[in-house]
């Protein structure tokens, strides 16, 4: 308990956009390991369902390439020509994402399809499970990195990575359980699951499109962070209501512009210290927050 306690104190030392970089590190060595002991246990078996799970790590390492560069891309600082910053590249990147997942999804059911009307028998089924219990305890130890990454930043790119390892994670134990049928001579079971996991695939590419798309259309932050923001910005004693709220997100970045009313007496000064203080609190409990706020007298 006390080590767990260090480690998290020392990831908490260290700034968003550092886990973030290291977050794409994770997944990229992760997938390349991966691929390469899932191709020996693919051309071991000529199991359909471990070429499945290799194709959907060929796909986890493109996609982590791809959210490698949109991270970094993401994280640099606004520009004369991007004044709110580059934060849309990870939503770009969770599309690009989407399409590697659909092209595996339909490369596997015809590999399935062809496999179910010419079922045979598979070859070395006790290293094929082993291979799949390695990449299980891999992609475990990422998933929990990457869960603590997204709970910290709420990045969609992560977030949409953690998502193809989770569905690795539930395309492997599939895997354990057609090798075991198929040990025991139940050879149409392999294809079936193979089935079964691609499309598992489709379902979740179908959520990072519609996360993706929503960012990219600037729709409003969750309702609760909303409240949040209202409750917060009315908290200030002198703020006797407010208006006009208008939220979105780019990457880990979240816009936020507001109108509050203030006593018509109050000088310019005394307004703005004011407004000054609605900024601090509303950036005190939304990490990453760029605020925008319009004094008006009321």
């Amino acid at each position: 308990m006390g080590q767990q306690s260090q480690h998290s104190a020392r990831l908490a030392s260290f700034s968003d956009e550092q886990v973030l970089r290291w977050a794409t590190y994770a997944s990229v060595a992760t997938a390349s390991v991966l691929i390469v002991i899932k191709a020996a246990a693919w051309w071991l078996t000529d199991s359909v369902s471990v070429l499945a799970s290799l194709v959907d790590s060929l796909m986890d390492v493109a996609a982590s390439l791809i959210n490698l560069f949109a991270v970094a891309h993401a994280l640099v600082p606004a520009d004369h020509e991007h004044r709110f910053g580059h934060g849309k590249v990870e939503s770009l990147a969770g599309l690009g994402q989407a399409i590697f997942v659909f092209i595996s999804a339909l490369f596997l059911l015809v590999n399935a399809y062809d496999r179910l009307q010419n079922p045979h028998a598979l070859q070395a089924i006790e290293w094929g499970a082993v291979v799949t219990l390695v990449s299980i305890a891999l992609t475990i130890l990422l998933l929990l990195f990457q869960a603590y990454v997204v709970k910290r930043t709420d990045s969609l790119a992560v977030k949409a990575d953690a998502l193809h390892y989770r569905s690795d994670l539930a395309t492997n134990a599939v895997i354990l359980l057609a090798l075991g049928l198929s040990y025991y001579g139940y050879q149409r079971v392999d294809p079936i699951f193979a089935i079964v996991i691609a499309i598992y695939i489709l379902y979740s590419a179908w959520s990072i499109v519609t996360d993706s798309i929503q960012i990219l259309l600037d729709r409003e932050l969750p309702d609760d962070m909303r409240n949040r923001i209202i409750a917060t910005a009315e908290a200030i004693p002198q703020v006797k209501s407010i208006h006009e709220l208008r939220t979105r997100r780019s990457g880990i970045t979240h816009f936020i512009q507001l109108h509050i009313d203030l006593d018509a007496q109050l000088t310019l000064q005394q307004a703005h210290s004011i407004a000054d203080q609605v900024e601090a609190a509303i950036c005190a409990i939304i990490p990453n927050a760029d605020v925008i706020i319009h004094e008006d007298p009321k």
